[in-house]
């Protein structure tokens, strides 16, 4: 039976009162908390990948992806309001579905924030990387400040160890240990930065559209719903939702938010429609103004990007599909050149917000599988200056930096989305059987239309996962095997959940 071991929601908001971080976060830091996760590689950098696998019909690819997202946050809502502590889609999973799927949530949740945070800190490289190479804003000679090749970019692409993303995952995780609510300051003034950004690249890039740039709208078509080979516009939309992936972030803060019941709503739905209307207007621009057509073998087949032979057809071409920057790019053949800086210098100084933020949501994450027993206890020791899991911090923090520097940010992407979609179809799962189960719970937020809305956003998730890359659902299928093997070989029988570890508490007592 796959239901066993459920821990009981009044048992969970009691365990967190016991060892519980400080409550410090208000709407408006929640709010910018899933901006901040939200904003950034998806948008600055992945829209060049959406372009290679749908053309200009990525911009359908961001409406099935933001209709995805925004099905889930609607269930995401109503849980979050109901048990306002650390864990997110982990700790939903364990109060109505029991142990085993929530470990396997938990599990996959890693491949969701820990290699997000990778795939991010990928991208703010490239960006920071173009700089040097076009030599600072023309301050020094184009090429002097630039670093090895092999020094650029991971393996896979031709180089070796990308230095500058290894030395961002490591910055972030400085910050992360210091504190939330400095954090959240850092945070907040980061977004601005990003918004303003965004902002004049829309104002200078919509009316910049013409019709021709748009035609032909889907050269690569729909993909096939059944699973395709990541082209197509639902190849493109399983890829592009990485750009929406973030704003369940808001619930792994519900044990450090004032008044959460309130609070974590807001936040969830404010940034999803923040970061909805600018990416459309963003995708919009980008390929209206300038042109978004793939680029083809010479059989006349559409590359898959990030692999040598994509990397090989791009050379030194400045189509958008091959940018690294792709946002600057288009401001700088439009003409705006000092817009193309702005919007390259906020992307470096903005994306780390997001690695942050995806950061902050693993180590809570597996701080509460800690705080549960699935995990080694050392994961839920509390720094007794910052009040900041610290040990979990150190950890992730090194396995991001390693990971950013190997890995190309495509792959990176696709493999975390694959994890995100099995936890927003589990909340919504999970919404569903509370309703039946406990109908007369207290629910701060419902749900609205739950019968449509929550099976509708378990069947938009299949359609993404499916439509992946073939890479990302072997990793996916593997990372879940290994933890299988690990809660077997330790959690199971560590849980506080599990008959020894209950007679141990009951022994204690007396």
């Amino acid at each position: 039976m796959i239901f066993w071991r459920v821990k009981p929601l009044d048992q969970i908001l009691a365990t967190a009162e016991k060892k519980s971080l400080k409550r410090q976060l208000g709407p408006i830091q929640l709010t910018l908390l899933g901006i901040g996760a939200v904003i950034g590689t998806g948008i600055f950098v992945l829209t060049a990948e959406a372009a290679q696998k749908a053309g200009p019909g990525m911009m359908l690819s961001f409406v099935i992806a933001a209709i995805v997202c925004g099905l889930a946050a609607l269930a995401y809502a109503e849980l979050a309001a109901m048990v306002p502590v650390s864990g997110s889609a982990y700790t939903y999973s364990y109060g109505v579905m029991g142990e085993l799927v929530a470990w396997i949530v938990g599990w996959a949740l890693v491949l969701e924030y820990a290699i997000g945070a990778t795939a991010v800190c990928v991208g703010w490289s490239g960006y920071v990387n173009g700089l040097l190479n076009s030599g600072v804003f023309g301050l020094v000679k184009p090429g002097a400040l630039s670093l090895p090749h092999w020094l650029q970019v991971g393996p896979t692409l031709g180089g070796g160890f990308n230095l500058l993303a290894f030395l961002i995952g490591v910055a972030v995780t400085g910050l992360l240990v210091i504190g939330t609510s400095k954090s959240a300051r850092v945070n907040a003034a980061l977004v601005a930065i990003k918004i303003i950004a965004l902002t004049a690249f829309v104002v200078i890039a919509v009316p910049a559209v013409r019709n021709a740039n748009l035609h032909p709208f889907l050269p690569t078509g729909w993909g096939n719903p059944l699973g395709s080979n990541g082209i197509g516009v639902l190849g493109a939309a399983a890829s592009i939702f990485f750009a929406y992936v973030g704003f369940d972030a808001v619930s792994t803060a519900a044990e450090e938010t004032r008044n959460p019941n309130r609070n974590i709503p807001i936040g969830l739905i404010g940034a999803l429609l923040i970061c909805t209307i600018f990416y459309l207007l963003v995708g919009y621009g980008a390929a209206g103004s300038v042109g978004a057509q793939p680029l083809t073998n010479a059989a006349g087949a559409f590359l898959d990007p990030g692999t040598p032979s994509f990397a090989a057809a791009c050379g030194n071409s400045q189509a958008l599909v091959c940018s690294r920057e792709p946002l600057a790019q288009v401001m700088s053949t439009l003409g705006h050149p000092w817009i193309a800086i702005l919007i390259e210098a906020a992307a470096i100084v903005a994306l780390p917000s997001v690695i942050l933020v995806m950061m902050f949501g693993q180590t809570r994450i597996f701080f509460t599988m800690s705080r549960d027993g699935l995990l080694p206890n050392m994961f839920s020791r509390v720094h007794p200056k910052f009040f900041t899991p610290h040990v979990i911090t150190y950890i992730t923090g090194t396995v991001v930096s390693l990971c950013a520097a190997l890995f190309p940010v495509g792959k990176l992407a696709d493999t975390s989305n694959a994890g995100t979609l099995l936890a927003f179809a589990m909340v919504s799962v999970g919404v569903m059987i509370l309703r039946r189960t406990q109908p007369g719970r207290k629910r701060p937020f419902r749900t609205p239309l739950v019968w449509i809305v929550c099976p509708l956003a378990v069947a938009g998730c299949l359609l993404l996962f499916v439509n992946l890359s073939g890479v990302a659902k072997g990793v996916f299928l593997a990372w879940a095997a290994i933890g299988l093997v690990f809660y077997r070989l330790y959690g199971y029988r560590r849980s506080q959940m599990s008959p020894e570890q209950i007679t141990q508490a009951l022994e204690d007592v007396a």
